[in-house]
């Protein structure tokens, strides 16, 4: 496949370990798996592998295979294509004979050495914790050919941790008709091999102390031993491959050809589906497909790769970008749905955990918004049934949770407004925690959260109408109305012209971004004036190329890089780090105050553009995490998250192709309304 989505690499860059080794590919299955390395070969990160399996979706990984080192031989010399990180060393080198790498749509390497040309590809398959490598000589001298030795590195781990050199690993395996199976230790899962060739021999060797370089400067475990079972030969001659398929199932390796057929077909469908055809658009929503997991008999969000699982707060912040935007919105409905069944005490999950064990709750805004996801789906599809059967209920006692009270001090107060926090708990998106440092706590009266509540507020005035509750109706237009007045009173920073961050015993000035919800989102409590204050001290005190900045450089606490160890990354987190899905928030902020003209959809693609830029640089075809606060901005954090992805697809189709519906208030579909509600941005 060749085509716009295309990210491609030359020598320049393949033999430049240094570039090579800083941008990683991601393959995704469906269910929580992956498989993810560097345009190199070398794994840098204790989460690079060939294969991380999620046993109990989209949770349970273990990382089975960490990598195939290659050899090819031709006549009496071996050449070795590996490259793997040593404590103090790099060996082999097999990113010199790297030529070029692209992503068409899968991994795709290209070595060449003695007039040989042999290419390398990589693809998961969806809905099957399968790795499919294959190898192809392109191309040979007349008459020669050459043999390919794979040597499969194993550890069979938890994705979170190293492996090290143990005595209770079983070095036997069993062989069956092309293909090998490797059951190390008794509690983990089978690696199925399927092999192309009849040439298979036992090796039984460790290969120690790989250094994980991304690990060592995150101050993590970075040293791992892994284990050669086998080595397997492969002869080719020019025109020719040889593929290996591994799997926790037993495969036939003649359905290579089927599987790569299966992947590409899938692949172009969901770029075929962008909204536009356009490069960034396109790339995009190939990357929001990779995000969308199974849960039991739903579906959920992964929140980043990769380490992350599924939190409340990042699948509904994300939902309308890899959703709606992507035409998919019967996902967005299963999701929606999913969630509302693990709604407790009014309150959504934050966090599904590893292993499945019982959720967790810690979290304010992840359910304000629930409200909002929900408001964007009825919004694209007028989906009148759904809403009133399945989630209004759930809501209207959401409501009631928060009114009267519910975990972590979460209640409204006389004003109408929404207090949040407990001691040694972080509550907001703003969620750091060292040890029992909270590192911005945020107890009381959060700026977003008030945003978020009225909006929910609103969304529920709605959506009673829509369900002929008046009386709810009226409850909630009477909570709206007391929030917005007592909003306006006690946030309004007249020094600074723009929102306190937090309303406690004493207002917090800090400059940061949270005050930008207040003017994005559909439902607004601020008068046209201010939300035009707002957006002016946001752009000029935390807009960068990349996202906005958590603090501004001004204040004493700012931090401009976020690097080092687990403490200093954290500390920094959001005290001056930027992030890229705030972007969207700040762009349908920048609409609503200048109106919706060619010039402010051209300025939109504008703030967008280097984030283009950047889906070649870290995350190939993803948007990382965070960025450092201090230019030039180097990447940090999860090389693909799901927000970041989600916050700048969506604005791309809301704002500059206007191809997906803006926020708007929920209207109830009449006869002379089929489509969708008009376009038209709400306040109050």
């Amino acid at each position: 496949m060749t085509g716009p989505a295309v990210i491609s690499f030359g020598k320049d860059v393949c033999s430049d370990l240094a570039q090579a080794s800083s941008r990683e590919w991601l393959e995704t299955n469906g269910l929580g798996g992956f498989a993810c390395s560097t345009l190199a070969g070398m794994n840098t990160r204790r989460y690079h592998g060939l294969l991380t399996a999620a046993m109990l979706p989209p949770v349970g990984r273990v990382l089975l295979l960490s990598k195939l080192e290659e050899t090819l031989l031709i006549g009496q010399q071996k050449f070795d294509l590996a490259t793997n990180g040593y404590c103090g060393a790099v060996h082999p080198e097999g990113y010199r004979y790297l030529s070029a790498f692209r992503l068409d749509p899968f991994p795709v390497s290209t070595f060449e050495l003695e007039g040989f040309v042999l290419e390398k590809s990589i693809f998961m398959v969806q809905g099957s914790n399968t790795t499919v490598v294959i190898w192809k000589l392109l191309q040979a001298p007349a008459g020669s050919s050459a043999e390919l030795e794979v040597r499969p590195l194993i550890a069979f781990r938890d994705y979170h941790s190293t492996a090290h050199e143990n005595s209770t690993l079983n070095p036997d395996f069993e062989q069956e008709p092309n293909q090998v199976c490797v059951t190390p230790y008794l509690q983990m899962p089978t690696l199925y091999l399927a092999h192309s060739t009849a040439a298979v021999e036992k090796q039984g060797y460790w290969y120690r102390n790989f250094c994980c370089e991304r690990e060592r400067e995150r101050g993590l475990d970075c040293v791992e031993d892994l284990f050669n079972p086998l080595v397997m030969r492969f002869a080719l001659r020019a025109g020719e491959e040889a593929a290996v398929i591994a799997s926790t199932d037993s495969h036939d390796c003649g359905s290579v050809t089927r599987l790569r057929q299966q992947e590409l077909k899938r692949r172009k469908a969901i770029r075929d589906q962008a909204a536009v055809k356009d490069d960034f658009v396109q790339t995009l929503t190939f990357a929001a497909s990779q995000f969308l997991v199974k849960r039991g008999e739903g579906e959920t969000v992964i929140a980043g790769y990769p380490w992350f699982t599924d939190w409340g707060r990042d699948t509904m912040i994300s939902l309308p970008g890899l959703t709606l935007a992507t035409g998919r919105a019967e996902t967005a409905k299963r999701i929606l749905r999913e969630f509302a069944r693990h709604v407790d005490q009014g309150m959504l999950p934050n966090r599904f955990p590893d292993r499945g064990e019982t959720a967790e709750f810690n979290t304010v805004d992840a359910t304000l918004w629930f409200f909002e996801a929900a408001r964007a789906y009825f919004e694209a599809t007028h989906d009148f049934s759904f809403i009133a059967e399945e989630l209004y209920g759930v809501f209207v006692e959401i409501v009631q949770w928060h009114m009267h009270g519910t975990r972590y001090n979460i209640h409204t107060l006389e004003n109408g407004l929404l207090f949040a926090g407990a001691p040694g708990v972080q509550l907001t998106w703003m969620d750091a925690k060292i040890g029992d440092w909270v590192v911005t706590p945020r107890t009381g009266l959060p700026v977003e959260i008030q945003a978020l509540w009225y909006n929910a507020i609103k969304i529920m005035e709605a959506f009673a109408v829509l369900c002929e509750d008046e009386g709810g109706r009226q409850l909630y237009e009477s909570i709206a109305n007391q929030t917005r007045s007592s909003f306006n009173s006690l946030f309004w920073n007249e020094g600074a012209h723009c929102l306190y961050d937090v309303v406690a015993d004493s207002p917090d000035p800090a400059i940061r971004p949270n005050q930008i919800f207040a003017v994005s989102l559909p439902y607004s409590m601020l008068p046209p004036e201010r939300a035009g204050a707002v957006l002016q001290i946001v752009e000029r005190e935390l807009l960068t190329p990349v996202g906005l900045r958590s603090l501004g450089p001004r204040d004493p606490s700012y931090k401009g890089r976020y690097g080092g160890d687990q403490r200093s990354r954290d500390s920094a987190y959001h005290q001056g780090t930027v992030w890229p899905w705030l972007l969207g928030p700040f762009i349908r902020a920048y609409v609503r105050v200048h109106g919706n003209t060619p010039a402010t959809r051209e300025q939109a693609r504008r703030f967008l553009a280097p984030l283009e830029a950047h889906l070649r640089q870290a995350g190939l075809g993803q948007i990382s995490e965070v960025f450092d606060g201090d230019a030039p901005h180097q990447p940090g954090g999860c090389f693909a998250q799901a927000w970041s992805v989600a916050e700048i697809l969506r604005s791309l189709c809301e704002v500059v192709y206007e191809t997906v519906p803006v926020a708007t208030p929920p209207q109830k579909p009449s006869s002379r309304s089929a489509t969708r509600p008009a376009s038209t941005a709400a306040s109050n």
